[in-house]
This record gives structure tokens, sequence and C-alpha cells, in this order.
């Protein structure tokens, strides 16, 4: 299990990432007044999903699975188990934004 880097110093930005063969491009905000953050979603250029919430232990994009997102499981976890929410003071000191490409069987 591998985690996706967020750094909040350049926040807000873009970059790319491949996931299962397929490059997405992953657009990170944060909203001061309610402290949360949020992903936007393009591939191709083509904008997938807008505006998804980063929740604790929520994986994202479950409300999305009949659009072109990634095959895998991304979600936002503590291993420590200590955190209960994402701030901006705990994300990727704490909590980081994991990704699980495969299952036991070798696929999602």
């Amino acid at each position: 299990m591998k985690y996706i880097n967020i750094d909040k110093n350049l926040i807000p930005y873009r970059f790319e990432i491949v996931i299962k063969n397929e490059t997405y491009e992953f657009v990170v905000n944060y909203n001061r007044l309610h402290d949360f953050f949020t992903i936007d979603l393009y591939k191709n250029d083509v904008a997938v999903v807008l505006g998804e919430r980063l929740i604790y232990g929520k994986p994202l994009f479950v409300s999305c699975l009949y659009k072109d997102i990634p095959k895998a499981v991304l979600i936002p976890y503590d291993a420590s188990e200590k955190a209960d929410r994402i701030t901006f003071e705990n994300m990727n000191e704490q909590v980081f934004l994991y990704l699980i490409e495969d299952d036991e069987n070798g696929t999602l």
C-alpha cells in the first residue's frame, strides 16, 4: 500500500498520476473556512469529477462508479488510528491519501 503525497504548501495545485496504467490529473483544493480538502479529477483534459471531498476513512469517488474513475481504492486514513477526521494540520502528517491498486486476488 502506498500513498499519494499532498503538498499543502502548493494548494491549489494539480499533478498527474498513473493508476492501473491510466493517467489522471488531480487538482487539490482546500476550503479554509470549513477546513476540508477536495479533489477534482480529470482524464485526457476532461473533467470526470469536480469537488470530491476528502472524508476520513471513506474511499474517493464511490458515488461515481459509473464514470471513468481510477480502478483503485483511494482512501484518506491514519495508520496509527489516532485521527478521526482530516484537518489542514494532520493532512500528510498523520492522515495520508492511500492508494490501493490490488486486492488479494490481484484485481479490484
